[in-house]
Order: structure tokens, then C-alpha cells, then sequence
């Protein structure tokens, strides 16, 4: 067959083939070619090359002595392997791309570098035999809250979930129950609660026993304060109600007297040493025991970093003349006081080593003019008069100096009042870490151990307080971005996190988290933006134009629990779309801050506040947009799958952002399920579906909510609540029984990933997609009980479907017995297969109560009816899903064609062909096993097989005369999850590639 060499172009550095799909069209010019270098977990070469990689420190360091002279990107192949890491890898504007160029960190083809963050354990032996208790020795010192055994997060020990028999008498907990007087190392115990949308955790002080008997668990006193007696509440901007407040327990956690379960451990830092009780089949003689050490695998971060207001009294403040100092105000001041003074000629100055001071005041009608002097120069003249009073606006801002000690003065000449009520000092020149790829990479095992210390004092959505100062403080992420620019992150993993997983923070702006897999997740999945930087008006220091696209985001929030899948702060230009969230223990996607400080005092009256705090916040232009997001609030109330809180908007509508395109389903503890909470303003809210689980399919609740257009939604559900102000709410279409009409069904079929970012799978949860189901239908997740991602969809009423359309040879379905399930009837292709029945005297979770194969490879119908019984339940389907050569998910790099109407009986009568040795093909799969079947023929030769980054060997599709739709590699057995195959050509004139058939 005759072949052309086919350049890729139009991706991301030499790698950027890798990622594209197929059918690109030749260029007539190549770009510059990029700097080459690579880098292995052991390398230690000083030249960077393929044949002495090294380390990733020191191709870091080449990269700084290249970046001047940038004519074309440098790209850092890292090879495969472990990187274990001792401290973060920093990045910072030394490190960045120049000349319009980008640094890129890619994985080797067909390799899996993986950026580690944990100890390996090895040494258990057995402990406890009656208990089956194993311990190994730990490094000195070691601090961890997480344990992963091959791959699968172990629980730290704990007690029972919502243990009865505790009463809270001061600042203990007190029980009959007499064993927790038995535990040791009781200052390391923690107690955990949730309630509403907090998750409270706190140290013990003590474990004592009463004069009356039993045990007294004794709060951390400090902690005890900011989560119970003085919960931490500096109001708007920075919070709502600030309730509720730790006064139960869900928990107790951490003592090696709760280690009862298999799973489970416990890392005595007295003993350094960790503990153990083994699942089912697992061997601590060969397992993978991680225990992670660091908060964060990178760091990358320009200047300045975070920059935080100080109050006017600070002590570089120097007041001259008839200044006043008014405390406990209720206008939205930073931290509820100003100084102030009516005298013309009065002055303040504050004297600071940086290159920049915002000043913060005042807008009010009483208020006037002011000349700011910087080192002694007039240098402009301001006004702080205005028709409404609006609290903490710069009223000057300068910039722009170089990094030095200075003073600017503000001078008073006009108006009744001069107010000042703070400083924001810019300590360095603006300088964004930037133009910085991370590709194709996996990060994986964080931990975060200061709840550990001073206890989880939450706010809301992973947004906590600083127990010292009482200033917003973030869970950190293990991909961790400040004050960065054109940063790319690109069909990553980041899994096994202790903390978040992605966090663009500190005035990020115009970045990208683009087809990542993050999961497995002890906070939240990608966070962007911050809360205490609402006041800006200098864009070059605002997290704007960030796009977070593409993901797959599940299983997040699994020990803080209040942490949210995707969360936007003050953000202006950000994009969420086409994104997959599933799995959460609160909300999905959660945007914006402050509650109803951007809202006038009229609609705080109307909300019943009998203070108006009120200002201003840069925050708007938000888009949400095409996102399945699924399976939420599991565990935690007063959320929602799109959760919008604050303003997000101009205040004169020609600013607006929008909520649109989304499939919302499987909400469980939701009160709303498109829930614009206190505050939000200028949403156009349109064209959603919202299917499975109570709430009302929209809500807003009180007036401080203005100014939205919700319309042209579907729902299953007739039910929606307003109390906003100025907004036109269009009764959704309401649909029953999943007889959903084709504006819809496009809409969910347009959800989540597009067909470049979607895996080929072979296991398809019971909420995907494409599973339409007609009937009464509910579900349920968190359950605890085996199912596959922990939820189910079940069905009450005899007649109920549950139907999958499938490109595939073989299915089976996956669902529960149990002695409530009774028959199903199952279709094929429209023909009856006969009744199956699910009944059992034990429930059996993810149970093939159907199963079919050896059908043709091609389209095919199952359908599941409900026959008898109580319940039906679906947990899910497993295929044998056939993909041709053409399907969007598969990456081919290099000079790839192709053939089409071959007559030669290929799958759908075409393949694809390359004749360069080194091309190859890469298919992200979610199954158990895959095949690749293509043509054996003379002309063909050997290829190299790479499967998770692990050398497969060598298949040889060599034969002595053609045959087609041959099975020239296959694997099985493997764990149900993600896999990554990658096939190289090594020999031969010809690879041909025709079909994958995913299992």
C-alpha cells in the first residue's frame, strides 16, 4: 500500500502528536524543532540525553541555562519510572518559557513517569496474630494521615460512624463506655463531625475517666474554641452564617486500640512505627506500601506570592493630625474599624520595602479628595466620594517601583471625612512562574497533617480558618499553582492525594487543566482562585481567562469532607466545561465567594441582616458549561451539584455568567440542585438537564440573590423555590418516567468529556451517560455496600428499563442480590433472552446477572425490565466494546494514514497505516482488558507494547500472507480502573492498526 510521511501539528511541543488524533493534514513548512532533553528517576547525566537522562532537578537546570536564547519549546521527556520525592518540585519565573515558547515536562511515549511523595514501607511483620496485625518500622519523625496499599487507600482507624451514647459536657465528650479510657498516645486521637456543609475535626488533649465511670474524651482546648464556643465568623466577605458548630460526633479516629478493621492502620509517632490489618489477598511481603510525606509534589510560583491586607492600625502606618480610630463598625470593614478624620491637610503615610501599596478606604458621599505622594512626589490625585457607601475600595493603588523601601502619604483636601482602612503591600515586581506544560505526567501520594495539630476549623468547601490569626486558610494541592501564567496541564493523573489535587492560585491567569484524571482525592479535585482578594482593581493581580476543561474528577473529598470536585473563588473569565464530577462527598462544582456583600443594603434589609455590609468584588464572567456532574453530596447538606455563591457581575448586566449545557443526576442530600446561594447575581441559567434525587431543580432563597434569568431547562421534578430579587424563573419542561425529548437527550449526550477525553471502556457505571432509563427509577450512593463507585440505580415499579446502546461483541449486567430484587427480563437487540432472577437470602453486590458474548462486532441494544420483586437494582454494565482504527480517544503519532474501502474485509473497511519505524499508537482504556486486532501480512514486522508504562515485550504481526482482523496482542485479569496501551512500530515495512476491542 502506498505511504506518505504525515506531520502532526497543531499540539503541544514534540509531544503534542502524541495527543492528537489521527487524520491531521501534512504542513508545507515545519516549526523550529524543539530543544530535547530527559530526565529518569536515577538519572544522573550531564548532558540530558536519551542515553544519560538526568534527574529531574538537573534537566530543571538545563532548562534555566537554555530559556534566554528560546527559539522553539523545550521539551523534558521524562522517562518511566518512580520518582520519589523529598520536597516539592519548584518552578518558578527562572524555569518559564520565553520568546512566546513553552517549557514542557511530558511523559516519555509509552512510558509512565510517576511523581511519588510518599516513604515506601517494607518490613511488616506480624503483630498481632489473634487480631491479624502487622507492624513495620517508619523513618524518625515521620508524619502522615494517609497509607495506600498497591494503589488502594487504606482507612486511618476509626471508631463506628455516628457512635450513640456521647454527651458533650463542656468541652468533652462523655460515655459510659469505659474502653476509650484504654486507648493510648490519646493526645494523637481525633474526634471527627459533619453537619450541614462543615466537616469539624479536633485533637484530643486527654482521654479521662469521669468520677461517674465511663470515659471522657477531651477536646483540644484551643480548637474546641473555634469549632464550638467562639466558631470563627468575620462575616461578609468572608462568611456566611458561620454555623454550625461542633457539638457531636461522627467519629473517633486514630488510636491503635480502633485498628478492628481489614484496611485499616495506625502510624504511632511516638513508636515511629505504622500498623496494619490486611485486606483479603493482600501479601505485605510484596505489596506496594506507600506512606505519604509531602503536601505537595509541585510547587510552582511566581511573585509576588499571596498577598494579604493588613488593618489601618498596622504599625507602618503613621497618622498626622486629628485621626480618630472607630472600632466595631458594621459596614464591611476589614476587620470592623477604620481611622478617620475630617480635618483638610491631615495625612497618613505608610513606610514599606516592596514595589507597590494598594490603600484601602472608603466610597461614601461624605468622603472626597485625597493626593497620594510616594517618596515624597505627588504623583496623583484621587477621590473616595461617592453616592453609596462601599466598604474596602483601593482608593490608590500604585505600582510599579522598584523593590525598595518607600512611603507613600495620602494627604486630605476635600469632602467631609478621610477613612482609611488598610494596606496591601506588593513586596516584589510582578514576575508569573509561565508558559509551563505538564504533560501526560502522574502525581500521586500527598498527605496533610496539620488538622493533625490544631484541628479542621472549617468554612466552607475546603476553605478553612488559620486557627492564629483567623484569616481564610486552603487545603494544599499536590499540583500546586501561584501566580502563574499560560500554565498547562494536560491528560495528567493525579491521584492518591492528601490534600486537593490541582489548585490555581495567588492571581493565576489565562491556564488551563485540560483532560486530567484526578481521583482518589482527600480534598478537592482542581480549585482556582482565592477568597480574600475580592477588593482588587488591578486585573493584572486577579485570577482571570483560567479554563478547567475536559476533566475526569471523582472520588474527591474523602477525608475533608467539605471539599468540592471543582471550586472557583474570585475568578473573573473562567471557564468549566465539558468536565465529568462524580462521587463527591458535597458539591460537584461550586463558583464564587463572599455571600451578599456585593448585594445592596436594600436586599440585605429584605434577608432580614440588621447591619449592611457592603463592597464590591471583581469577581464575574463565569461559565459553566457542558458538565456531567453526578453522584453528589453523599454525605453533607446544603449544597448542590452547580453551587454558585457571591456576585458575578458589573451591576448594570452587561457582565453576566452563565450555567448552561449541564447534565445534573444522582444528588442525594441536596436541597437545591442548581443552587444560587446568598449573593449570586447575573447567572443566565438555561438549557440544563436535572434528573435523580430530591431538591428543587432550582433554588434561591433569599433576596440578596438578584438580578438572574433561569429558563429553557428540563427537569423530573416541577418543584424550584425563589426568594431572589429582580430574577424571571421559566418553569423548566418537566419530564416523567425518562421520556425525555430530543433537546434534552442532545444536551445529555453533549455532557461531560468529548470523545477525545473520554477512555475506551469496558465498564460503564450505572449513572454514564448513555444508559437512558424509562420508569421509576431512584438511586443511591454511598452506601457502603460493594457496589461498583459505590451507587446504584433501582428501580420500584415492575416495568422500569434500564437500556445501553453499545458498539461491542459481548455485555454483561452488573447489578445486586438480594432478598428484596426479584426478576428482570432482559433484551438484545429487541428479542427476549428470558427472566433472570436477582433474588438471594445475602445481598451480593456488583453480581453478572446476565451475561452474553460471541455477538458481531457492531451496534447492539440491552435492555433490563423490571418484572417482579421490590427492586431492580443497576450497578452498572460490562462491555466488550469494539473501537475502529478512527475513534477520536486514539492518539497516533507520526506519519499515520488512513485507508479506507479496502475490499480486504477489514472491521468497518479501513485501517490505519504507518511505515516509520518509532511511530505509534496510544488508547486510554477503562476496563479489565483490551485487544488489538489489525492485519498480519509480509510486509509487517514487530511491535513494541507498552502497557501502564511497563515494557510488554515485542508482538510480531508478520505472517505469510495476509490475514485480517487478527488478535495480535491481548491482556486480561487486569484491576477494573484506567489503562494506558501503547503500540510501537519496530519493524517491517508496514504497522497497521484496524480495531480495539476493550473488555
Amino acid at each position: 500500500m502506498p505511504l506518505f510521511r504525515q506531520r502532526a501539528t497543531g499540539c503541544l511541543g514534540v509531544l503534542g502528536a502524541l495527543l492528537c488524533a489521527a487524520l491531521i493534514a501534512p504542513t508545507p513548512a515545519a516549526a523550529a524543532t524543539p530543544t530535547l532533553l530527559y530526565a529518569a528517576p536515577t538519572g544522573s547525566g550531564s548532558t540530558c540525553s536519551v542515553s544519560a537522562p538526568c534527574s529531574l532537578d538537573g534537566a530543571k537546570a538545563k532548562v534555566q541555562g537554555l530559556v534566554s536564547a528560546m527559539a522553539a519549546d523545550i521539551d523534558v521527556y521524562l522517562r518511566g519510572g518512580t520518582y520519589r520525592l523529598t520536597q516539592a518540585f519548584t518552578l518558578g519565573p527562572s524555569d518559564s518559557g520565553k520568546n512566546g515558547h513553552k517549557v514542557v515536562y511530558a511523559a516519555y511515549p509509552g512510558e509512565k513517569p510517576v511523581l511519588n511523595g510518599a516513604k515506601k514501607i517494607t518490613g511488616f511483620s506480624l503483630f498481632d496474630s489473634a487480631k491479624n496485625i502487622y507492624r513495620a518500622a517508619v523513618p524518625a519523625g515521620t508524619q502522615s494521615q494517609q497509607l495506600f496499599v498497591d494503589g488502594v487507600r487504606a482507612q486511618r482507624a476509626r471508631g463506628p460512624l455516628n457512635p450513640g451514647g456521647f454527651t458533650l459536657s463542656g468541652s468533652s465528650f462523655t460515655t459510659s463506655d469505659t474502653s476509650y479510657t484504654s486507648f493510648t498516645n490519646t493526645s494523637s486521637v481525633e474526634v471527627a463531625y459533619d453537619k450541614d456543609w462543615k466537616h469539624m475535626r479536633c485533637p484530643l488533649a486527654s482521654i479521662t475517666a469521669p468520677s461517674g465511670g465511663g470515659s471522657s474524651l477531651n477536646i483540644d482546648p484551643d480548637c474546641f474554641v473555634d469549632n464550638n464556643t467562639s466558631v470563627v465568623n468575620r462575616g461578609f466577605p468572608f462568611n456566611g452564617a458561620g454555623l454550625p458548630k461542633l457539638d457531636g460526633l461522627t467519629w473517633v479516629e486514630n488510636a491503635y486500640q480502633l485498628l478492628d478493621e481489614p484496611g485499616e492502620f495506625y502510624l504511632d509517632t511516638a513508636a515511629d512505627a505504622v500498623y496494619y490489618k490486611p485486606r483479603t489477598g493482600e501479601d505485605l511481603s510484596t505489596a506496594d506500601v506507600e506512606l505519604p510525606v509531602l503536601d505537595k509534589l509541585v510547587d510552582a510560583g511566581g511573585t509576588p506570592g499571596h498577598l494579604t491586607p493588613v488593618n489601618d492600625d498596622d504599625s507602618h502606618a503613621t497618622y498626622t493630625g486629628a485621626w480618630s480610630a472607630s472600632t466595631g463598625r458594621t459596614f464591611g470593614d476589614l476587620q470592623t474599624d477604620v481611622h478617620s478624620t475630617s480635618t483638610n491637610g491631615d495625612s497618613v503615610s505608610y513606610t514599606f520595602t516592596g514595589t507597590g501599596l494598594d490603600v484601602l478606604s472608603e466610597v461614601n458621599s461624605d468622603e472626597g479628595g485625597i493626593d497620594v505622594y510616594v517618596d515624597g512626589t505627588k504623583t496623583q490625585s484621587v477621590s473616595a466620594a461617592g453616592s453609596t457607601r462601599l466598604a474596602q475600595q483601593v482608593v490608590a493603588s500604585v505600582s510599579g517601583l522598584p523593590k525598595a523601601q518607600h512611603t507613600v502619604k495620602l494627604v486630605k483636601t476635600s469632602g467631609s471625612f478621610m477613612v482609611i482602612d488598610g494596606f496591601t503591600v506588593i513586596p516584589d515586581t510582578m514576575a508569573p512562574v509561565h508558559d509551563i506544560t505538564l504533560q501526560g505526567l502522574t502525581f500521586a501520594y500527598t498527605t496533610w497533617n496539620l488538622p493533625s495539630t490544631i484541628g479542621y476549623i472549617d468554612n466552607q468547601a475546603g476553605v478553612l480558618w488559620d486557627a492564629a490569626t483567623q484569616a481564610p486558610l486552603r487545603v494544599p494541592a499536590a499540583v500546586q499553582i501561584h501566580r502563574g501564567a499560560n500554565i498547562s496541564l494536560l491528560r495528567n493523573e493525579i491521584a492518591h492525594a492528601g490534600g486537593s489535587g490541582v489548585d490555581l492560585a495567588d492571581g493565576t491567569q489565562n491556564s488551563s487543566v485540560t483532560g486530567n484524571f484526578v481521583h482518589d482525592i482527600s480534598g478537592g479535585g482542581v480549585y482556582a482562585g482565592e477568597v480574600d482578594d475580592y477588593y482588587l482593581t488591578d486585573t493584572a493581580r486577579m485570577t482571570t481567562g483560567d479554563t478547567i476543561s475536559q476533566n475526569w474528577i471523582e472520588h474527591v473529598a474523602l477525608d475533608w469532607r467539605d471539599a468540592v470536585g471543582i471550586w472557583g473563588g474570585y475568578t473573573r473569565d473562567l471557564t468549566i466545561a465539558n468536565n465529568d464530577v462524580g462521587h463527591t462527598a458535597y458539591s460537584g462544582i461550586s463558583v464564587g465567594w463572599g455571600w451578599g456583600y456585593a448585594s445592596a443594603c436594600n436586599l440585605q434589609a429584605k434577608q432580614g441582616l440588621t447591619e449592611c455590609r457592603h463592597g464590591t468584588i471583581y469577581a464575574g464572567h463565569s461559565q459553566i458549561l457542558n458538565n456531567h456532574v453526578h453522584d453528589v453530596m453523599n454525605v453533607l447538606h446544603d449544597g448542590g451539584p452547580i453551587y454558585t455563591n457571591g456576585g458575578q457581575g458589573d451591576g448594570d448586566g452587561s457582565v453576566t455568567s452563565v450555567v448552561s449545557g449541564n447534565l445534573l443526576e444522582v444528588t442525594n442530600h441536596t436541597n437545591q440542585v442548581i443552587y444560587h446561594d446568598e449573593g449570586s447575581s447575573y447567572w443566565d441559567t438555561h438549557d440544563n438537564v436535572i434528573r435523580f434525587g430530591p431538591g428543587n431543580w432550582v433554588g434561591m432563597w433569599t433576596p440578596t440573590i438578584h438580578d438572574n434569568y433561569i429558563h429553557d431547562n428540563f427537569a423530573d421534578r416541577s418543584n424550584w423555590g425563589s426568594n431572589a430579587t429582580n430574577t424571571t424563573v421559566v418553569q423548566s419542561t418537566i419530564v416523567s418516567g425518562g421520556a425525555w425529548p430530543a433537546a434534552a437527550q442532545a444536551i445529555i449526550a453533549a455532557s461531560g468529556p468529548t470523545a477525545a477525553y473520554r477512555p475506551m471502556t469496558g465498564l460503564i457505571d450505572d449513572d454514564d451517560t448513555a444508559i437512558a432509563y424509562t420508569g421509576s427509577w431512584s438511586t443511591s450512593g454511598y452506601r457502603g455496600l460493594g457496589d461498583f463507585h459505590d451507587n446504584v440505580h433501582a428501580a420500584g415499579a415492575n416495568g422500569s428499563t434500564a437500556t445501553l446502546t453499545f458498539t461491542g461483541t459481548g455485555v454483561s449486567v452488573i447489578g445486586e442480590k438480594y432478598s428484596d430484587q426479584g426478576q428482570i427480563e432482559v433484551f438484545v437487540d429487541g428479542t427476549s433472552k428470558g427472566l433472570f432472577d436477582t433474588t438471594s437470602t445475602t445481598r451480593q453486590a456488583q453480581q453478572a446477572v446476565y451475561s452474553t458474548s460471541g455477538l458481531s462486532a457492531g451496534s447492539h441494544t440491552i435492555q433490563v425490565v423490571k418484572r417482579s420483586g421490590s427492586f431492580a437494582t443497576v450497578d452498572g454494565f460490562e462491555v466488550t466494546g469494539t473501537y475502529n482504527n478512527t475513534d477520536a480517544s486514539i492518539a497516533y503519532t507520526g506519519g499515520w494514514n488512513r485507508y479506507a474501502n479496502r475490499g480486504l474485509g477489514d472491521y468497518q473497511d479501513d485501517v490505519q497505516a504507518t511505515g516509520v519505524n518509532g511511530d505509534s499508537v496510544t488508547v486510554t482504556f477503562n476496563g479489565t482488558g483490551i485487544d488489538v486486532i489489525t492485519e498480519t501480512n509480509t510486509d509487517e514486522g514487530t511491535i513494541a507494547v507498552s502497557l501502564d508504562g511497563v515494557s510488554q515485550g515485542t508482538v510480531n504481526a508478520n505472517a505469510a500472507g495476509r490475514h485480517v482482523q487478527q488478535t495480535v496482542y491481548t491482556v486480561s485479569g487486569l484491576p477494573g480502573g484506567r489503562h494506558t496501551l501503547t503500540l510501537t512500530k519496530n519493524s517491517g515495512t508496514f504497522m497497521v492498526i484496524d480495531r480495539f476491542d476493550v473488555k
